[in-house]
């Protein structure tokens, strides 16, 4: 997910889409641990994709916060 795509958006689209890469990357961990994943490279990008959501969100508080 490109930083673009996270930016249009809404807020609740964003802890929607927060809370779903979370829950994936949960499972994955998961499956990783038993032996069960076929593509380690998944956890890389979504833990990436948190990160970029997460990033997006707090500059938009801080923008909120400075107006």
């Amino acid at each position: 997910m490109r930083a673009k795509e996270i930016r249009d958006l809404t807020a609740e689209e964003m802890r929607q889409k927060e809370h779903d890469l979370a829950e994936e990357l949960f499972r994955l961990r998961l499956r990783r641990s038993t032996g069960q994943l076929d593509n380690s490279m998944r956890v890389r990008t979504l833990r990436r994709d948190l990160a970029r959501l997460k990033t997006i969100q707090h500059e938009r508080a801080r923008r909120e916060a400075g107006e």
